[in-house]
């Protein structure tokens, strides 16, 4: 990586609203307690920082390099519902929902970390629900038998001598190369074979459900209106199953291809409550003192508004674009500058873009600051030439490292793209620092023969959309997508599909998702996605109701901000301590998008806990449905109102072996006369179908 990829991080007032969380009256922190997130501390096991005792070298880039052992698992690395070595917060006797690490109760209750690791343990089975046993990390959490290493060792593809990007690989794998690194472990040979194969498009998105015959293994039920609403949103909830129903799929999915038509929720407009996200890049540095003595981060308030609009926005196919541009196109929120730009990236190249042109994403990318600086295009000039951007729009955000390009034109197109910069907070070309001279970059020729501003900004242009519509782009961006979509491993049938979809409308995302839709190994790939961390907390907030009022029992206390700013920073910051949230990785390569990446038992367990203080209405900033009133009419009999509390929150009634592991946490059978609360069960026989596989996969 020439230079280095990311610039060192200042020392700087890292003051935020929130520090990490603490149980109090209100389900959230303690206010006194130190902010664990600073701009010098990169979380652990994100990107490519090794954490300590990690094998892989650690050099002064902060990478691991090529030829070293593949990459960590995500998210936190603990076994237990701790987290970050901290023991559980003891509530008031006989208060709250009791963690997972309690044994076996008396009464013939089973005990909960055993029956929900149990059901979640499945959710590792993306292929089928019947192989793929639990991990070695799941299996401690019973406590008879120690954790015994990690089963999701990669194959190194950085480093060898047929790259075509010649002697010096990147550090950081790619969005998609990443991918494939983690699907190379001995899990995701088991995952491959039960990937849909094959396919053809149809006339439309119903014809194509209709038509698919699904015969993958899978724990899902095979119904296209669940499977449509699983991929396309970041959760099922009931409205949204009635508008599929009610609008038929080819309606609803061209509704969701045209957001701007769609009304915004009341989630969206109380967005309004967010003061930070109102002001413009100059009012952001005008006021960057004022807002830092106020504890006002507008690069965290931003990720706060995103998570509002994936939990309750109507555009959820958008959200979801959005969230893969975030990934693809990666600039962390939390960069020195993020503060200032980050917003405006977010807003006037990614949302502009995101079921736009991605060729026109690119190009508007490569004229904003936030890349500018966070990639160092700003410091290079003729006489001193930075080749992070020039090295990154080949490797990450176009052709990819397999794509054909060699060093000659990573440093080719670093010459053509000086003289771009910042000055006063905005985007400007020096002329007098831009490189003069023909160049070649893979197939790409140009004179660039001229100074004039506008001549050669021109030439730049035109290589960035050369670039962005280059063959191997469409097939980077078709594996992407293809992977985000339909399967940790999609079919080389649907790739070429959606590859020569992207071509023929030159780099427009829309006809590029609505071959997807139309497509047969989209529908056949039911169950073929485990939903990450961070979509797993936004899935439960979508399924469970979650208004964005304050509940009646909420006492404000904080004067600074709004009851729903901060309960939208309570979610961020779980989410950070879960290792995955929006725009979080502190490396260019975004996350990675596929289920081996992210087997944590920790970051499970510490889920399914969030999950128990939802339903248990201790996040008092919104208002939650009781749990004793999901379902409106519950039955009188325990299993068949397991039944209908499965139907409410994962849209299908769960096996029988997992609805008597759920009847075993209530100390009930089947048969047993219930009441509205499960005789006082309700919230931790709500739980644990939340932990339930049908709850993991998306």
């Amino acid at each position: 990586m020439a230079d280095q990829n990311v610039p060192p991080r200042r020392p700087r007032d890292d003051r935020g609203w929130d520090g990490r969380q603490h149980h109090s009256a209100d389900g959230y922190g303690d206010p006194t307690a130190p902010a664990p997130y600073g701009y010098d501390s990169p979380h652990p096991h994100q990107g490519g920082y090794p954490a300590q005792g990690d094998p892989r070298e650690q050099y002064a880039d902060g990478y691991a390099h090529a030829g070293q052992p593949g990459p960590a698992p995500r998210g936190p690395q603990w076994v237990g519902p701790e987290g970050l070595g901290r023991p559980t917060p003891a509530r008031p006797a006989g208060t709250g929902l009791p963690a997972l690490d309690d044994d076996d109760e008396p009464g013939g209750k089973v005990g909960r970390r055993k029956a929900m690791v149990a059901l979640g343990g499945t959710a590792a089975v993306v292929a089928g629900g019947a192989a793929l046993a639990m991990t070695p990390q799941l299996r401690g959490l019973f406590g008879g038998e120690a954790a015994a290493g990690d089963a999701t060792g990669s194959t190194v593809t950085d480093g060898t001598a047929a790259r075509p990007s010649g002697q010096q690989p990147s550090t950081v794998r790619t969005y998609t190369e990443q991918n494939e690194s983690y699907m190379g472990s001995r899990a995701g040979a088991a995952l491959k074979k039960n990937a849909p194969a094959g396919g053809r498009t149809y006339s439309g998105p119903a014809a194509a459900a209709a038509a698919t015959k699904v015969t993958v293994k899978t724990v899902l039920a095979k119904d296209p209106i669940l499977h449509l609403a699983r991929r396309a949103t970041f959760g099922v909830t009931p409205a949204l199953l009635a508008d599929i129903k009610r609008e038929g799929m080819d309606a609803w999915i061209r509704a969701q291809l045209d957001p701007d038509k769609l009304e915004p929720s009341k989630g969206e407009l109380k967005l309004a409550e967010l003061p930070t996200q109102k002001l413009s890049t100059q009012q952001l540095r005008d006021q960057r003192d004022k807002l830092n003595d106020q504890g006002a981060q507008p690069e965290r308030e931003m990720v706060d508004a995103t998570i509002a609009r994936q939990i309750w926005s109507k555009r959820q196919l958008f959200e979801v674009m959005v969230d893969f541009w975030n990934d693809f196109l990666h600039v962390a929120a939390d960069f020195d500058g993020g503060e200032v730009y980050r917003n405006s990236f977010d807003q006037d190249v990614v949302r502009k873009h995101a079921l736009g042109s991605y060729p026109e994403m690119l190009v508007a990318a490569n004229k904003h600051p936030a890349l500018l600086i966070y990639l160092n295009q700003k410091d290079s000039r003729k006489d001193a030439i930075n080749e992070n951007l020039a090295r990154e729009n080949l490797e990450l955000y176009s052709v990819g490292v397999d794509g054909g390009y060699k060093e000659p034109d990573v440093r080719q197109a670093a010459m053509l793209q000086t003289g771009r910069g910042v000055q006063d907070g905005k985007y400007v070309f020096r002329p007098e620092q831009h490189y003069v001279g023909k160049v070649k970059i893979l197939g790409f020729t140009h004179a660039n023969n001229s100074a004039d501003p506008k001549k050669a900004e021109a030439a730049i242009d035109a290589y960035i959309t050369y670039i962005a519509t280059h063959p191997s782009t469409a097939k980077y961006v078709a594996q992407s997508l293809a992977t985000r979509f339909v399967s940790d491993t999609p079919p080389k049938s649907l790739v070429d599909r959606l590859a020569k979809t992207y071509t023929t409308n030159k780099g427009m995302i829309k006809p590029v998702l609505m071959t997807l839709f139309c497509s047969s190994e989209f529908w056949a790939g039911v169950g073929q996605k485990v939903r990450r961390p961070m979509e797993y907390l936004v899935a439960t907030y979508r399924t469970l109701g979650v208004s964005p009022d304050a509940s009646p029992k909420h006492n404000n206390g904080d004067s600074k901000r709004t009851p729903y700013a901060r309960g939208l920073r309570q979610i961020h910051d779980k989410m950070r301590e879960l290792g995955h949230y929006p725009m979080g990785q502190p490396t260019p390569d975004g996350y990675p998008d596929v289920y081996v990446a992210w087997t944590s038992a920790g970051t499970m367990v510490n889920g399914w806990n969030e999950a128990g203080e939802i339903l248990a209405g201790y996040r008092t900033t919104f208002t939650y449905t009781p749990p004793e009133k999901l379902v409106a009419k519950p039955p009188a009999t325990a299993g068949a109102y397991v039944d209908a509390l499965s139907l409410r929150l994962v849209g299908q009634k769960l096996s029988t072996r997992e609805r008597n592991l759920i009847l075993g946490v209530a100390g009930v059978a089947a048969t047993a006369k219930v009441d509205a609360t499960f005789n006082g069960a309700i919230t931790a026989v709500a739980r644990a179908i939340l932990a339930s596989p049908q709850h993991h996969l998306r």
